[in-house]
């Protein structure tokens, strides 16, 4: 169910699909440390950007890249709370995830994508039907033991 009655623990969908939210959470927060601490937010040493640091658009490259990390710092906690706390939500996470991948490759191979694709443009576009596999499989009902 994407939508629970209740926003607890009590998840039955596949334990695989925890793994691959675990998989998104360490794929948000680490390039939200990145984007927010290193002083270039990434653009050169990560996504070899080329950015002059020093311009005023370098400037403006670099908060964005900061805005973008404190976005997914939020995201990645969200994320948290849903592996470790509201199970409950672990479709509509996983399909919220996969859209934004979705948005992501679109934006990055499509018409604003330019000719420059840095790490994460090639990482999206693996990962999408990762966690569209993670989104069906957390729809599935586990057996238990008593259930056979």
């Amino acid at each position: 169910m994407v939508f629970p009655r209740s926003t607890n623990s009590e998840y039955m969908g596949s334990s695989v699909s925890l793994v691959i939210l675990g998989l998104g959470v360490v794929m948000t927060v680490i390039p939200a440390l990145i984007h927010t601490f290193l002083p270039d937010g990434g653009a050169n040493v990560i996504a070899g950007m080329g950015v002059d640091l020093d311009s005023e658009h370098g400037q403006r490259v670099v908060a964005l890249m900061a805005w973008a990390g404190a976005t997914q710092l939020a995201w990645g906690a969200v994320m948290l709370s849903v592996l470790f706390r509201y199970r409950s939500l672990t479709p509509l996470i996983l399909g919220l995830i996969a859209i934004e991948r979705i948005i992501h490759a679109w934006t990055m191979w499509g018409p604003k994508g330019g000719d420059h694709h840095p790490p994460e443009a090639y990482v999206t576009l693996i990962v999408i039907p990762l966690f569209a596999l993670g989104f069906i499989l957390s729809l599935t009902t586990r057996k238990t033991k008593e259930s056979g």
